[in-house]
């Protein structure tokens, strides 16, 4: 038998030091062994490296990326500073950017930002575009024509997002709905940035609406400021369960989880089971995050995400999930070899449970989605952070060389 690729003397996560072939065909893995009999169109020698699932971004404002140059430091500023009491601000500020829009420049930067994702075997994004009445559909369209150039190599989750609100921002939802017509993958959010609380659960009813008309997820940016007494996780937990919408919601930040007193985390990280709700934080752009590991050991599905690229909010970023845990290893004091491997969790297995990939992993009959890394185990990759030796997607060589 003449199989696509042979993967040979590989590491998995699975298996430990046991040096392991996989075998891959017509895009799934569908043979792991230490000998697999048969040959292969392409083989490839590990060389005792680890071979995992590829990697998952669960948020990115991919319609913003390298637009800082556009701006000055005012944005940023406003949203860390003081313990994040000025996000909201920060968000007015940013959205001058969209007065600015167009699909021309913006597919433009969103090919290069994919392209850095190729290279770091980032095969898999849910990506954010402003849609409101400033942005108009402007970025929306510009991420679904990435989204069907980059077929293939990267699997781009395009969520039409209302940045500025709903009910303080009227003719954004209007926007939305064109938005899941065109192709939009996923419903966003962000309750918190209306004025009250009535308006908030109005926001995530009204976007929850058009999720079951359109029968699509739902994705939302909750409580992304240092306000304790910030409730839209609450809200969403809530909504998710009275509307049957379980395993099918994902939060983003919830920054303000850092601040509450523990009775009400622990009723939350409930409500958060219940509604099989996923969280992506993104510590690294902000000086607030979710409290991730107790999440992670409560079971909740947990991710990072690159968040920013060079835009308002962060300076920084390569698309490089590694490197998202690499900095989230510091900042939230993950640095011994088993908080490693939570951390590698929230970049691969993990991430892919809060975003619904299915038949994700380095195991029989998945999806052939794998990097083989120039590293020996979790240690050696999160330390180096570098490009994977090996890119594969759906059982495809996609290997960017240096």
């Amino acid at each position: 038998m003449a199989y696509d690729i042979l993967i040979k003397n590989a590491k998995t996560r699975e298996t430990g030091s046991k040096l392991m072939q996989i075998a891959i065909e017509k895009g799934k893995i569908v043979k792991i062994a230490e000998q697999v009999t048969g040959d292969a169109k392409q083989i490839i020698d590990a060389a005792s490296n680890l071979v995992t699932g590829s990697f998952i971004n669960g948020h990115l404002h991919l319609d913003k990326v390298y637009t800082l140059a556009m701006m000055d430091d005012e944005a940023i500023s406003a949203y860390t500073d003081g313990g994040m009491g000025g996000a909201m601000t920060a968000i007015e500020l940013a959205s001058n950017v969209k007065k600015k829009y167009d699909e021309k420049w913006i597919i433009q930067n969103v090919r290069k930002a994919l392209d850095l994702a190729v290279r770091y075997g980032n095969t898999h994004i849910r990506a954010f575009a402003d849609t409101d009445t400033t942005g108009k559909l402007e970025g929306v369209k510009a991420l679904i024509k990435a989204r069907e150039e980059y077929k293939g190599r990267v699997e781009v989750q395009v969520v039409a997002f209302p940045q500025d609100g709903v009910v303080r921002d009227p003719g954004a939802e209007d926007y939305v709905d064109q938005a899941m017509k065109l192709g939009a993958d996923v419903v966003g959010g962000i309750p918190w940035i209306e004025y009250t609380d009535a308006d908030s659960q109005e926001h995530i009813d009204r976007m929850f609406k058009l999720a079951k008309k359109y029968n699509k997820d739902v994705s939302m940016l909750i409580d992304d400021a240092g306000d304790a007494t910030l409730r839209t996780l609450e809200m969403l937990a809530s909504t998710t369960l009275r509307e049957g919408w379980q395993g099918r919601v994902t939060v983003q930040h919830a920054r303000a989880m850092a601040l509450y007193p523990e009775p009400y985390y622990r009723k939350i990280e409930a409500l958060l089971k219940k509604g099989q709700i996923g969280l992506v934080s993104d510590p690294q752009t902000g000086p607030l995050y979710a409290r991730v590991k107790s999440l992670y050991a409560a079971g909740v599905s947990v991710a990072l995400g690159q968040d920013d690229i060079a835009d308002a909010y962060y300076p920084f970023g390569r698309n490089n999930m590694q490197e998202v845990a690499f900095l989230a290893a510091h900042l939230m004091n993950m640095v011994s070899r088993p908080e490693m491997e939570v951390l590698f969790d929230l970049i691969t297995t993990n991430a892919a449970k809060a975003l619904g990939i299915k038949n994700y992993g380095v195991k029989e009959g998945c999806n052939a989605n794998l990097v083989i890394l120039d590293a020996g185990n979790v240690w050696e990759a999160l330390w180096s952070h570098d490009y994977p030796l090996y890119v594969i997607k759906d059982g495809v060589d996609i290997t960017v060389r240096k």
